[in-house]
């Protein structure tokens, strides 16, 4: 049987495991809905032993930068497969510009995450580079229930992102993948307007005033997501590992959410 140890058993990585756990998997994991606890040293190395495959999805830590699971247990790996979930943050701002696997590193915001993410892909990992994430619970229809959506003028400004399930499809997908990093995208970058104003469409909700950014009041890490601006090619992830998307645009991923 394929053993499994996930750090870091969040949002993206609970789905994943659901998933490995249908095709007869065995997994352990960390984190409060896991079964191991992290600082529990014995019980963690006693798991690696085991592990034919070791996913982290934890993030760096950001004021030290120093990643905990390589830290803490990275000597005690023995599996033959590593996998980290990274963020597509690496890239930084890069003007609305396309970006693939090739482009540098380490020009954003997100400096600890960088490092982490050059250290995973120098292990020999699989890196998947994920942008904005949604899926069940976690999508434009809760921020409108919530009063939290937004939109914002500012006309140029595009994300890429990536429906939950398509990025444990690409994940699984890497399962039997050379190392390297990995862009899980969906097919069209679009502005976070766009797909507030389409999960208007489809539930009938009133559309949010256009703000400034300033008008917005956001969160520091929402105004750090505002501060870059790029495109992510995933044609690398469909290439090599043979993926395709479910949700090849935001507008498939809505649809399936709203008739769910």
């Amino acid at each position: 049987m394929a053993q499994i140890l996930i750090f870091g058993l969040g949002y993206t990585a609970s789905r994943l495991a659901e998933a490995l756990l249908a095709r007869g998997w065995h997994v352990d994991a960390t984190g409060s809905a896991g079964n191991l606890n992290f600082a529990d040293a014995d019980a963690v190395r006693k798991a690696l032993t085991k592990a034919s495959h070791v996913l982290s999805s934890v993030p760096p830590d950001r004021k030290s930068g120093l990643d905990p699971v390589l830290d803490t247990y990275g000597r005690d790996f023995g599996a033959a497969w590593y996998g980290y979930l990274s963020s597509t943050g690496v890239y930084g701002d890069q003007q609305g510009a396309w970006v693939d696997e090739s482009a540098p590193t380490g020009t954003g915001r997100r400096s600890a995450r960088s490092q982490a993410d050059a250290k995973w892909v120098e292990l020999g990992a699989r890196v998947f580079r994920l942008p904005g994430i949604y899926g069940p619970g976690r999508s434009a229809f809760e921020r409108l229930q919530e009063g939290k959506a937004r939109r914002i003028d500012m006309p140029d400004q595009v994300f890429s992102r990536c429906h939950v399930d398509d990025i444990v499809s690409g994940v699984i997908a890497g399962l039997e993948a050379p190392s390297g990093a990995y862009n899980l995208a969906d097919d069209l970058p679009a502005s976070g307007n766009a797909v507030i104003e389409e999960a208007c469409r489809l539930s009938g909700a009133a559309l949010p005033p256009l703000q400034s950014l300033e008008q917005a009041n956001l969160s520091k890490m929402a105004l750090g997501f505002y501060s870059e601006n790029r495109r992510v090619a995933n044609g690398k992830a469909k290439r090599v590992l043979n993926w395709q998307p479910q949700y090849p645009t935001y507008r498939e991923g809505l649809a399936s959410l709203f008739s769910s």
